[in-house]
């Protein structure tokens, strides 16, 4: 009975886990990646409501760092604003994506480092976004994102 039980046990959770996080098609993840280079494009020249195109405009949208979350696409608008008010403070930023996965149909996780240039000071860091396919484009619905030290 106990090996029967462990044996259904390890099947459900092999197959929950395959398809939790199974390979994204070629098709989602160059549309996923496009979004990322259309948001890397868009900060490198200083234009945040273009980059801000690649969040779900919504209130439900939740972006979080060292202080926690900020909620809605407006509030989350007004903290880059706030952070980096100008294309000088905002520098050149480039992204490396480590892993793309499905999550389902229309949902998917990213995990890469992005790394910021600029006369302030550089930064560097790590971050895991959560997509999920509208209309059929692809949408950030959650970014955590953590400077490194």
């Amino acid at each position: 009975m106990v090996t029967r039980l462990l044996f259904f046990t390890t099947i459900f959770f092999l197959s929950f886990n395959a398809h939790s996080q199974s390979r994204i098609s070629e098709k989602d993840s160059l549309e996923i990646m496009s979004v990322m280079t259309f948001q890397e494009n868009a900060w490198n020249i200083g234009d945040l409501n273009s980059f801000m195109m690649g969040y779900h405009n919504s209130d439900e949208l939740v972006f979080s760092g060292k202080n926690g979350p900020t909620y809605g696409w407006n509030n989350i608008k007004q903290r880059y604003l706030n952070s980096y008010p100008n294309a000088e403070i905002m520098g050149k930023l480039s992204f490396d994506v480590k892993k793309i996965r499905l999550v389902s149909e229309n949902s998917a996780y990213l995990i890469g480092e992005y790394y910021l240039k600029r006369n302030s000071g550089d930064s560097y860091g790590h971050f895991t976004l959560f997509w999920k396919k509208i209309n059929n484009k692809w949408f950030i619905i959650s970014d955590h994102t953590t400077a490194a030290d």
